[in-house]
């Protein structure tokens, strides 16, 4: 540890699962990285659904991770545990977490950070890795989605749902997304998808297949599951992949397996979080050698859509929950 890094640190916790209230400052002592892994001084942290399902009881951190949420954060490597790259420290990096982010300084795998350049804000950074390692992870190597196929993602306006029609436009793929409310489709048509569709006023399959000529789309990106499995599954063209990476919408679904047997439908899904720290590590290399330096250039940039002081991070939450935002929510934590 560096001799000028303080003792403790401030992070934002919780007792028992609940409500956005039960969030509470805490005094922690400032975690020491181990091997392969850096301290980062954070200046931003992204806030994500599973950060919310975390406080509501129903996804506990997995074995070893801190039990502060947080996947994501941008801010400066201030120490380097053992075998972590020592010109590392010093450098403004953004990380995707296995938690940890609500605080003033986080521990990180040193091969699940990305540099930073000079031309990013941290704000920006932070609102980056948990949405884009999920995406990428999901869309093009889970959905093997290719130049010129089309894409269905529901929840366009989220977090996930403004990155996965970015990157899926960056590599020219046609984009359909749903929202719900003709601001949320305005918004999705400005990030340059091909359709959106008001869930509440338009039965998406319809549209879909409208859209399409009867063909179907190539990649569903499903956060609902549910009862959307099955409508899905009607909006897949021929060899089509769904990508099932929430079950907002229930746990279960019914479906006609003669129709998946009919088009040779792949169905499958992940979750990120518990991922070996070698899978992310590879993941993150194929992310900077493809997709970062879209983000470099600026071709690709989160949409931000508001930015909470760390000890208002119940406020954050609720904010989310009340599903009028646009893209992606972060704390400031220690800014810039």
């Amino acid at each position: 540890m560096a001799a000028d890094l303080p003792k403790t640190m401030t992070a934002m916790g919780f007792d028992d699962p609940g409500g956005p209230e039960v969030f509470r400052a805490e005094t922690l002592p400032v975690p020491q990285p181990g091997e392969n892994q850096v301290l980062i001084r954070v200046a931003h942290a992204g806030v994500n659904r599973p950060d919310v399902i975390q406080r509501q009881g129903f996804y506990p951190p997995p074995p070893g991770a801190s039990p502060i949420p947080g996947l994501e954060v941008a801010g400066t490597v201030v120490a380097t545990g053992i075998g972590a790259p020592p010109e590392m420290l010093g450098r403004r990096v953004c990380a995707l977490v296995s938690g940890g982010g609500y605080a003033e300084y986080c521990l990180a795998h040193a091969a699940h950070c990305l540099r930073v350049p000079d031309t990013m804000a941290l704000d920006v950074a932070a609102a980056i890795p948990e949405t884009l390692f999920t995406v990428w992870h999901n869309v093009f190597e889970r959905g093997w989605a290719r130049d010129g196929e089309s894409l269905l993602v529901h929840g366009g306006t989220s977090g996930i749902g403004t990155m996965a029609i970015q990157l899926a436009k960056a590599f020219e793929m046609q984009v359909v997304a749903t929202a719900g409310s003709e601001e949320k489709c305005q918004a999705i048509r400005d990030l340059g998808a091909d359709l959106a569709v008001n869930y509440k006023t338009q039965d998406f399959v319809e549209e879909v297949k409208s859209f399409t000529g009867g063909k179907g789309v190539d990649v569903v990106l499903d956060m609902v599951s549910g009862d959307y499995v099955a409508r899905n599954i009607e909006c897949l063209a021929e060899d089509g992949r769904h990508v099932t990476i929430a079950v907002l919408g229930g746990l279960k679904a019914q479906i006609n397996m003669a129709t998946v047997m009919r088009k040779r439908l792949v169905l499958t899904g992940s979750t990120l979080r518990p991922r070996s720290d070698e899978f992310k590590a590879l993941l993150a290399d194929e992310i900077y050698n493809h997709a970062w330096p879209l983000f470099e250039e600026g071709a690709i940039a989160p949409v931000m859509d508001r930015s909470f002081p760390l000890a208002e991070a119940g406020a954050a939450h609720a904010h989310m929950e009340a599903g009028d935002h646009i893209g992606k929510i972060v704390l400031e934590v220690g800014g810039e």
